[in-house]
């Protein structure tokens, strides 16, 4: 076997073990659903779907069901949680909705993408190997686990707060920023990438004049207002699940998203004078309103 593989075999149980964790602190003050909490249930079912739609996609040697099953997952989830909680209130109902408007956007976006494209070039040398490629779609349970977890904990309480309150209004508000940030983001750099004046160029216009990575500060703060939401819900040890937009920022700008992009720019653009001012003018991550030069996007 080879050393990779076993890399791999090591990293999933991990991966599992860290899931298992989140879904024991999660459970504290869930509901029951034949004497096992809902929250542990609505985490093994995120891990059950990745390894099932494994199987085929391993077979056929595909990515292009990765991103879709991803969004998908948080839809069936999240809805199941509510259903099964049982929850009316208008907090439970906004959180649900939501986290299926955010799921069907970004996934519908990812999956056109992908598509477009013919493949995803981060699978290119990992589909062939069982262990690895398993890898990808055990992350992917964690990653909807994490991200997830602060909603699934409030929708699967056993404590309900009915009542319009100042976390619910803020945390909305947050969510509707940051999900507009990215859906104008995506969008501006969607309408770049098609005009064909632009071929072999960055976009440094719109959102991107801003940041250079626009799409995943409004991913990060879109996140925030999910767990700001579900805080007057959450007790004891369901206050893990508040790990949930440090999980998304720490994932985007430390591990998967963030770094290989900056890596792909600087090998395709690096030493270019227009993109070397354009990174010594543009913060990475979080906007720079008062400084940062405002164009608008062509």
């Amino acid at each position: 076997m080879k050393k990779e593989s076993i890399k791999s075999i090591f990293a999933v149980l991990v991966v599992v073990l860290i899931g298992f964790g989140l879904a024991l602190a999660g459970s504290q003050n869930s509901i029951q659903i034949e004497n096992l909490p809902a929250f542990g249930v609505m985490i093994a079912i995120i891990f059950l779907i990745q390894w099932i739609v494994f199987i085929p996609a391993f077979i056929y040697q595909t990515e292009k069901f990765y991103d879709l099953t991803g969004s998908i997952t948080y839809t069936l989830t999240i809805i199941a949680a509510i259903v099964i909680g049982g929850k009316t209130d208008l907090r439970s109902i906004l959180l649900t909705a939501m986290v299926v408007v955010w799921a069907a956007r970004l996934g519908s976006f990812l999956v056109r993408r992908v598509h477009a494209a013919g493949k995803d070039d981060r699978f290119d040398a990992i589909k062939p190997d069982f262990f690895r490629f398993l890898l990808a779609w055990t992350l992917q349970a964690l990653w909807v686990s994490f991200t997830l977890s602060a909603a699934l904990a409030a929708l699967t309480s056993d404590t309900s707060k009915p009542a319009i309150d100042i976390f619910l209004v803020v945390g909305f508000l947050v969510w509707l920023f940051g999900f507009l940030f990215e859906v104008v983001s995506d969008q501006q750099k969607s309408k770049f990438r098609k005009d064909p004046a632009n071929k072999g160029r960055f976009i440094s216009t719109g959102l991107w004049a801003l940041s250079r990575h626009p799409n995943y500060f409004g991913e990060i703060v879109l996140w925030l207002g999910v767990a700001i939401i579900t805080m007057p819900v959450l007790s004891g040890w369901q206050w893990v699940t508040m790990i949930s937009p440090v999980f998304v920022t720490l994932l985007l700008t430390k591990i998967s998203g963030v770094p290989l992009l900056e890596k792909k720019a600087d090998a395709k653009w690096g030493g270019q004078p227009d993109y070397e001012k354009y990174k010594r003018s543009t913060p990475v991550l979080i906007p720079r309103l008062g400084k940062a030069k405002w164009e608008q996007a062509k």
